[in-house]
């Protein structure tokens, strides 16, 4: 059996993060792939391993012997999954590994919009502190998070461990979902989704990245929030209209901003955000740590052990023999997360 992987580079350098394929075939390692070499790359491979690398139709349809695709991510959407169910080729994800990780970097990044810790450093550092008489200097506004509103979208399972460091801050949690829940039913009160933006002196964002969620945070939610509020998004960086973002803090209409993702990665150098004051960027690592890579590493190779023992699970498009199939719930589709 023949393994490719597409884009190994995001799991480590080298061949080590994949050694445990090796017992299950011919294994083939390629840190990124260009999407007109996908098909090159991929010929006569049973099994493709993707974490962000395109796999469409005419992909697809140029790999006779492919039989399985596992991501190592959460989302799908690089993954034409129709085309692979028409195909009869299961894919499978990897629902659950960044829960924690990505879930404290949130809080990472709002602690950081709330106090500038590396901003108030490097003035101790510049001799500030020193060069004054006071016990205490501010560089900037400081922000309690204590009976404050944390507005989640997108309530899976990232978004509900949001939602509960919240809680444990001491902040009132509202969230949004495609369906509403009963008062008392769950620790976060339902809200329509201008309301949550209007309501809320944080908004983090978890939803999935699609027709309906693209620039879902355009001039006309961003006009709704409090200029007090803060917004954070390590889902999906098109999720927000980045212009409508950076205009937003450019005159002071919202205290600020932190974003993990953005709309083209890596980063393009004329991203409005790169000049946009009051915003934290950071190089999507939320899904990063090590606890994080090492649990999506092993579960992976879970993945592709059950396809190869003819009981494929975590698949997403409804194939295979027994599979143990994931439902299109807020929880899988989450992975605006990002979860990497």
């Amino acid at each position: 059996m023949k393994i490719v992987v597409l884009d190994g580079r995001p799991m480590g350098v080298g061949r080590a993060p994949w050694a445990g394929l090796e017992r299950l075939g011919e294994v083939e390692v390629y840190d990124y792939t260009p999407r007109d070499q996908v098909a090159a790359r991929a010929e006569g491979a049973t099994v493709l391993v993707t974490n962000k690398t395109p796999i469409r139709a005419d992909v697809l349809d140029a790999l006779p012997a492919l039989r399985f695709i596992a991501l190592t991510a959460t989302g799908y959407d690089c993954v034409d999954v129709e085309a692979a169910r028409r195909r009869g080729i299961p894919v499978a994800n990897v629902p659950e590994y960044g829960t924690e990780s990505v879930a404290q970097y949130v809080f990472a990044l709002l602690l950081e919009l709330c106090h500038h810790v590396a901003a108030h450093d490097a003035a101790v550092r510049a001799g500030e502190w020193s060069a004054q008489p006071d016990f205490s200097i501010r560089k900037t506004r400081l922000v309690e998070l204590a009976g404050k509103t944390m507005g989640i979208v997108g309530y899976g399972r990232i978004g509900r461990r949001v939602g509960e460091l919240a809680l444990a801050f001491g902040m009132k949690v509202i969230a949004h979902a495609s369906r509403p829940w009963a008062e008392g039913d769950r620790p976060a009160r339902w809200s329509a989704l201008d309301e949550l933006f209007a309501e809320a002196d944080v908004v983090s964002l978890h939803c999935p990245m699609g027709p309906k969620t693209t620039g879902l945070v355009d001039r006309h939610r961003l006009t709704r929030m409090k200029p007090s509020a803060f917004l954070i998004n390590t889902a999906r960086g098109a999720l927000v209209v980045e212009a409508d973002l950076a205009g937003a803090l450019a005159e002071g209409r919202l205290a600020g901003a932190a974003v993990d993702v953005t709309s083209v990665e890596p980063v393009r150098p004329e991203n409005p955000l790169l000049s946009a004051p009051n915003c934290l960027i950071t190089p999507h690592i939320a899904w990063a740590t090590d606890e994080a890579r090492r649990r999506l590493m092993e579960a992976t190779l879970a993945n592709i052990e059950a396809f190869v023992e003819g009981r494929p699970v975590n698949v997403v498009n409804g194939i295979g023999l027994n599979a143990v199939t994931t439902k299109n719930t807020e929880d899988t589709k989450e992975e605006s997360q990002r979860i990497g």
